[in-house]
């Protein structure tokens, strides 16, 4: 009897790591690598460290991709150096890609590396910074923005920041309060009131859960309208916010789409396949006006869609 080795071969296995899926950010990821995963016919495994402080416990789950004899280890990392110089130790070996967040590692870590999924902050902030700097430009009058970045232990956070500064240098905009909090949906609550409270702002800039969060508070003030609202990325709640008028702008570097070339880079490098190996969405801005179908189905993942944590296939 002839037994068919193709037909026998066990499918790929990849295990995704990410900080959280708190947020429909790394949900959208999730979607991404969860239907490329089926449609490339790989076996995927997700886990998730339940926040950026902990660290411990994505080494942890680092050690189970081992244990579960994964080919490849995606990485999206609660920190950029917590791997610098132990990578190829902790990993043991088994490449890895570097999925949206920066994982920074020395020279002797650098072969077991073998991708990068994601894009620069920085220019996430900056053109954040534009929008406003455009309505707002040097003598049409001073704006205040109370700032509410999330928490300031995230890798994403200081170079929107840079990048936001940087963007409204020479411009009206005013930045009076910077608010930081994890990105709890409470705790951005608590942060969005004390900003409405203060009585001289123009606008709230923030995270996404934390205009979210805005949104329903400037409606229960009777404020709609009186505050802007800009987001420094985009989320199911902000994009119903730019739909609704509700939100000015936000940018996006393309969740979904992330997700998926994660999982080709991964793919390809097993197959023996070229790939490129620095992968960075173009980052597209989002207004009432302007909102790109494609764009979005490149971003969010559908809204009926739950987080998942295996595929077998």
């Amino acid at each position: 009897m002839f037994t068919n080795i193709a037909a026998a071969k066990e499918p790929l296995r990849v295990c995704a790591l990410y900080p959280h899926l708190k947020d429909s950010y790394w949900l959208s990821v999730n979607y991404g690598m969860v239907d490329e995963a089926r449609k490339q016919g790989i076996e995927l495994r997700v886990l998730e460290a339940g926040g950026y402080p902990n660290q411990a416990k994505q080494k942890e789950q680092l050690d189970l991709c081992i244990k579960w004899n994964a080919d490849a280890i995606i990485l999206g990392t609660v920190a950029p150096d917590m791997f610098y110089s132990t990578l190829n130790k902790a990993a043991a070996s088994i490449p890895v890609f570097a999925t949206v967040n920066q994982l920074d590692v020395n020279k002797s870590n650098e072969t077991v590396l073998k991708g990068v999924v994601g894009v620069d902050w920085y220019w996430m902030g900056f053109y954040t910074g534009q929008y406003l700097k455009h309505k707002h430009p040097k003598g049409s009058g001073i704006t205040n923005i109370a700032l509410l970045p999330g928490p300031q232990s995230s890798g994403g956070t200081k170079p929107v920041i840079q990048g936001l500064l940087s963007a409204i240098k020479d411009s009206d905009v005013r930045v009076v309060n910077t608010y930081w909090a994890d990105n709890d949906k409470e705790l951005q609550r608590n942060l969005v009131q004390k900003s409405i409270e203060t009585n001289n702002i123009d606008y709230i800039v923030g995270s996404a859960v934390a205009i979210e969060a805005a949104i329903s508070e400037l409606r229960s003030a009777g404020k709609t309208g009186q505050i802007g609202l800009v987001s420094t990325y985009l989320s199911h709640g902000v994009y119903r916010g730019l739909l609704r008028g509700r939100v000015e702008f936000a940018p996006t570097d393309k969740m979904v789409l992330q997700g998926r070339l994660s999982i080709l880079q991964a793919v390809n490098y097993l197959n023996g396949k070229s790939y490129e190996k620095v992968e960075a969405p173009i980052i597209e801005a989002l207004t009432p006006n302007k909102l790109n179908p494609k764009v979005i189905a490149e971003s969010l993942s559908p809204s009926e869609y739950r987080p998942t944590f295996y595929v077998h296939n």
